[in-house]
């Protein structure tokens, strides 16, 4: 009876153990993982209205624009629809007036903290009611090339504080609001003097500093307002350097560094300052160079 089952036991695991037919599932295939998540989408989305406007956006705005680019599937037409709207819209928007009016504060704020330390629109408006207030002071005394004196400075002061709502309008580029910038007060007395100025605007605009050829070119213009030239240009004051430093190729490059800098901390290719240069010369329009970097994969954080 035992010897029985033990053969039994033997037979069934030689005819028993054989390996079965693989079993297959039709459909089930995985299939190429393609898809964003919605997260990295949010961040992209929460990333660019900071850049372009200066806040986060609301949760309305955030679950619309997520929306919109995922069912664009996040093509790069779908996300220039969400920086076009940034830019460009002036559609009424409670607290900001408009996208557009929030954008081109933004652009004005960048540029002042660019050039002035992130001065405050009160400390811009305090020094030109100081110079006012010195102007009127000398006129009413008859100290008519002190009054000329400060008025100028007041002047460039205000021109300052106008360039906001003067590039709102399309009244100015954003190269004008670089030389007003440059050409006030608060500015001067960040640098103190004409060596310090000088050096100064070049590493702003140009980030890199004069050689000591074009040092010595403008210096005395700037300091003496006695006739030179640079860049083969002739200029006769710090007015005139200025021009001459916002109409060099050099300023646009300037400009396409900045924006590089600012929205993916680094440098441009040689290729990417190439193909900029292409789309920002024509007319100063800083929103080309932005957009570019911002529907990109790298900024998005999509590759």
């Amino acid at each position: 009876m035992y010897k029985s089952l033990l053969l039994l036991l033997f037979v069934s695991c030689c005819f028993g153990c054989n390996k079965s037919e693989e079993t297959i599932f039709t459909g089930n295939s995985a299939p190429p993982y393609s898809e964003i998540p919605t997260l990295l989408v949010e961040n992209y989305v929460n990333r660019i209205y900071i850049d372009l406007i200066g806040r986060e956006p609301t949760d309305t705005e955030m679950s619309n624009d997520v929306s919109s680019l995922e069912s664009g599937v996040l093509s790069i037409a779908a996300r220039n629809a969400v920086v076009d709207k940034l830019m460009e819209s002036t559609v009424f928007l409670e607290g900001d007036t408009s996208y557009s009016h929030a954008y081109s504060k933004k652009v004005y704020e960048d540029q002042k903290a660019r050039f002035l330390d992130g001065a405050s629109e009160f400390d811009m408006y305090e020094q030109f009611y100081l110079y006012y207030g010195i102007s009127v002071q000398d006129s009413a005394a008859g100290n008519m090339l002190s009054y000329e004196i400060n008025r100028i400075e007041s002047e460039k002061m205000k021109l300052a504080i106008r360039s906001r709502n003067e590039y709102r309008l399309g009244q100015i580029t954003i190269d004008e609001i670089c030389s007003r910038m440059c050409f006030n007060v608060m500015y001067d007395d960040i640098n103190m003097n004409s060596f310090n100025f000088i050096n100064a605007t070049f590493n702003d605009l140009f980030y890199r500093f004069p050689t000591e050829a074009e040092l010595e070119q403008c210096y005395d213009p700037v300091d003496a307002s006695i006739p030179g030239s640079l860049f083969g240009q002739s200029i006769s004051n710090k007015s005139d350097y200025l021009e001459v430093l916002i109409s060099n190729d050099e300023f646009a490059q300037g400009m396409i560094r900045w924006a590089y800098f600012t929205l993916l901390s680094r440098e441009p290719s040689t290729s990417e300052l190439y193909f900029a240069l292409q789309n920002y010369n024509p007319d100063n329009d800083i929103r080309t160079i932005q957009k570019f970097i911002i529907v990109s994969d790298e900024y998005a954080g999509f590759n």
